[in-house]
């Protein structure tokens, strides 16, 4: 394979220097096809690390990221496509949410997501806990469901983005994982590839999230935005607090539950909040409302007529699962020693620390330390009390959903730690979102 020399373009890179499309499409072309070794491509990638990408790199590496496999194309549908992505944090659950509701409202909405991996969950191992629900379709079956039902809640397809598998796995064990150009790169390269013409970003922070502060946040949601409008797509992010889990339940089929509980009305508000957000910007850059507030009007209609609930029996069915769930979350597993975990003392909850409670929820066996790892979808946590609650003591902070009594107490030994109860009273999140984009 003929073109650029590595060693020059990995030179430039350390000192500072930027790279053409061309340079970074060979790159990417010669480590997907073997041409470049990979510790020539681990060379550059740290280089990146050091010194960043310019804006028109990372669009570069993205849109070669997006070359190297299949792209799905959605132009013979007569409806908008619209895709969302979350960062990942503890008891997200808006994807089970949110993709019924966006297709009753008139979307097509293809949402692939993956698995959990250390204390955050994944949109896969929950719809698992769906008794028959088959998370891996083929690329011909999922664009004859999404012609006919209008979405499907999928795996990341091997066809799509081939380079990017590869390259987060020599980042992964070369310490080049934290760059920003290279999560958003990455984050986009798959989103374009699935083709959608709207893109709304779920960016998180806090200590359950993979952005610490909301200034990193912000820095990575202007990353992605920037990418996706450089490829034409509409583009906004959201920024979301993870300081806390979102809703309640953190585990596989107490998230469903949740999930389903929200598109039948009841639920935690905050993640209606979150749902609705996503989506009423979703419904304005797609043009099927006119304005967020009319985005929102629609969903809360849709909500309350049981279109998203009657949406989501379709897609279950459509995809192997039993429906039946949607009306008798019963019919899910469910853990056979449940145990609250009570105040110690009286005063306002000042913390609820998200990734704590996530860990718990893994030692349970709710989630994977290792992608092999099996994964109990019966097992988790439903938080009982929220940031600036007021409690008494002996009152439930949370329940543990054990197989038994000594893994209830381990997980109740770190869910413990999780809870901070201080004297004077503590303010509630306010509940805002920041819009980039």
């Amino acid at each position: 394979m003929s073109g650029p020399n590595v060693v020059e373009l990995i030179d430039r890179k350390k000192r500072g220097g930027e790279l053409s499309a061309e340079e970074i499409a060979y790159l990417c072309r010669g480590f997907t096809s073997g041409a470049v070794p990979d510790y020539q491509v681990a060379s550059w990638l740290m280089a990146v690390c050091w010194r960043g990408m310019t804006a028109p790199e990372t669009l570069a590496l993205t849109l070669a990221m997006v070359d190297s496999g299949e792209r799905l194309d959605w132009s013979g549908l007569d409806r908008p496509t619209v895709d969302k992505h979350s960062t990942g944090g503890v008891g997200d659950k808006t994807s089970i949410v949110l993709v019924p509701l966006m297709a009753a409202a008139g979307a097509a909405f293809v949402k692939m997501s993956g698995r959990g991996l250390g204390h955050t969950g994944g949109t896969l191992d929950k719809l698992e806990a769906i008794p028959g629900f088959r998370c891996n379709l083929p690329l011909d079956e999922m664009r004859a469901q999404v012609a006919r039902i209008g979405c499907a809640l999928v795996g990341q397809s091997p066809e799509l983005v081939p380079a990017d598998a590869r390259l987060y796995s020599l980042r992964d064990v070369t310490a080049t994982v934290d760059a920003v150009p290279l999560i958003a790169s990455s984050i986009m390269s798959k989103k374009l590839a699935g083709g959608a013409q709207t893109v709304v970003l779920d960016v998180k922070w806090g200590s359950g999230a993979f952005m610490r502060t909301v200034e990193e946040a912000r820095t990575l949601a202007a990353e992605l935005v920037r990418i996706g409008e450089g490829a034409g797509r509409r583009t906004r992010a959201v920024l979301s607090p993870m300081r806390e889990p979102l809703g309640c339940a953190v585990g596989n089929a107490l998230e469903v539950r949740e999930a389903i509980d929200t598109l039948n009305g009841a639920g935690p508000d905050d993640l209606w909040r979150l749902t609705l957000e996503l989506g009423a910007h979703q419904l304005l850059l797609s043009g099927l409302a006119a304005s967020v507030e009319e985005g929102r009007a629609t969903l809360a209609r849709l909500r309350g007529e049981g279109a998203g609930a009657r949406k989501l029996e379709e897609l279950i069915e459509a995809q192997g699962g039993d429906p039946a769930v949607v009306r008798d979350p019963g019919v899910m597993a469910a853990a056979p020693h449940v145990e609250p975990l009570p105040a110690e003392s009286a005063g306002w909850i000042a913390a609820a620390d998200a990734r704590e409670i996530g860990i718990a929820a893994l030692e349970l066996g709710a989630g994977r330390r290792v992608k092999t790892d099996p994964v109990d979808p019966a097992v988790g946590v439903v938080v009982s009390a929220r940031i600036g609650d007021r409690v008494v003591a002996g009152q439930p902070l949370a329940h543990v959903h054990a197989r038994d009594a000594a893994s209830a107490a381990r997980a109740a030994a770190r869910l413990r730690a999780a809870f901070q109860v201080a004297p004077d009273a503590v303010e509630k999140p306010d509940g805002g979102y920041e819009i980039i984009g």
